[in-house]
């Protein structure tokens, strides 16, 4: 045992308990190789915000040949319906004491179906509805080498962070996306770890699941057994270098684990925990605390930016779970709670906005996400999510309309916050 513990993990006494490290000596040595191979924290730091300029993505963009998509983009943004007009037309006042509720909408599927989105926000200007958009975006797109590096991705940042102007875009790698061969042999030799992986072309392998056996995984990534979480960390450099995205989400145990100790020296990478990783009580919530509080970065934040409460949970246990956050010190931590949730997610009829105003009234600060607008809309599903890049092509106005509708759902919902005196965080195209 002694041995292990000198090579491996050095343990600590506090409060008289042994703690372990999540991360062993060979752990590290991993991740800071693989780290080093991309160039260092700094190079991708500044590469991130390099590709995350507004002159440098749009002239990629040209070269790739979405500059028309861009340009017409940059006229629809200019009809999007404005929150001050809404406030000054009911004589909204904010009562200081309520919480603040960020608006968050799923579901930006790529260049196409974020582009027909933006149609709709536009047109509502026009049609009497009158839609915003939300602060915060998240897309479960995989991460495939196609769409990092053929222009939609960064298109469809640059629509949604440069002009629609949210406040962050969570992007999702999925450990089961067939890569090339060459890849995880040169991740192997890298990392000195060994990828259990099966063929799936001439060129192209997977990780082997063991769950539910797809490429996929179980529900997006949630098992990443053994050494796995290097795939998912490569997964997220390689994007972030490429286009600039700089928010991920992570649903699993040891990828948070892993991503709290890679971005430690990265400071503009960030990633977001999942609801599906089930942190439905305070128990749950306070093992995110240790793991943050174990790689915190000097200033007290960690690369967590948001953690997603479980869909089981009540107000009262969100409402604890940030106070608890306060209490710890660690800043900059958002925690986002769904509203509606896709038909085939969860619950029939699920719908938490009595919770909402619980929280919100209490004076706590929340995140308020729709993965649904609520009712049974056509590809409102999670195997919209999952579908082949053509077929999402071929889907984009449908696929579109459903960001739309979930748009429009967050707008009615805070509205009726700002006559309750509650004030929404809204996307900066909205202002």
């Amino acid at each position: 045992m002694r041995s292990f513990l000198d090579n491996n993990r050095e343990p600590t006494l506090i409060g008289g308990q042994m703690y372990f490290e999540f991360l062993s000596k060979d752990d590290k040595l991993a991740i800071d190789a693989l780290k080093k191979h991309h160039g260092g924290a700094q190079k991708i730091s500044e590469t991130i915000t390099e590709m995350r300029k507004y002159e440098t993505r749009k002239r990629i963009l040209g070269e790739k040949g979405f500059g028309d998509m861009i340009a017409d983009a940059e006229e629809l943004v200019k009809k999007f319906p404005k929150v001050p007009n809404f406030e000054k037309k009911h004589n909204i006042k904010y009562n200081n004491s309520y919480g603040i509720a960020t608006a968050q909408v799923s579901g930006w599927q790529g260049a196409k179906v974020t582009h027909h989105g933006m149609e709709k926000i536009a047109a509502s200007a026009e049609n009497g509805e009158n839609c915003f958009v939300a602060s915060e975006f998240i897309s479960v797109v995989a991460l495939t080498d196609n769409y990092i590096y053929n222009g939609d991705l960064m298109a469809t940042l640059m629509m949604s962070e440069n002009i629609m102007k949210c406040s962050k875009f969570c992007s999702t790698n999925l450990i089961g996306i067939p890569q090339p061969k060459a890849r995880f042999k040169e991740l192997e030799e890298v990392t000195g770890k060994k990828f259990e992986v099966a063929e799936v072309d001439d060129k192209n392998a997977a990780i082997v699941l063991k769950n539910q056996g797809t490429f996929f995984g179980n529900f997006g990534g949630i098992e990443c057994a053994n050494d796995n979480h290097l795939v998912y960390l490569d997964g997220v450099i390689r994007t972030a270098m490429a286009t600039g995205a700089d928010f991920f989400l992570n649903p699993s145990w040891n990828t948070i684990i892993a991503a709290c100790y890679f971005g430690k020296d990265i400071p503009n990478l960030h990633f977001k925990i999942s609801m599906l990783l089930s942190a439905q009580t305070t128990m749950h919530f306070r093992m995110l605390l240790n793991i943050m509080k174990s790689y915190l970065r000097d200033d007290n934040t960690s690369p967590l930016y948001e953690i997603n409460i479980g869909n089981g949970a009540t107000a009262e246990t969100f409402i604890q779970c940030a106070k608890e956050l306060d209490e710890s010190g660690i800043k900059g931590i958002s925690l986002a709670a769904h509203i509606y949730i896709n038909p085939d997610l969860g619950i029939e009829g699920f719908n938490w906005t009595d919770n909402a105003y619980k929280v919100l009234e209490s004076g706590t600060n929340m995140t308020f996400k729709y993965e649904s607008d609520g009712t049974a809309r056509e590809l409102d599903t999670m195997m919209a999510y999952f579908l082949p890049e053509d077929e999402r092509e071929a889907n984009a106005e449908k696929i579109g309309d459903v960001i739309y509708y979930k748009s429009l759902r967050a707008t009615k919902d805070g509205k009726n916050f700002m006559k309750k005196g509650i004030k929404p965080i809204f996307g900066g195209s909205s202002y």
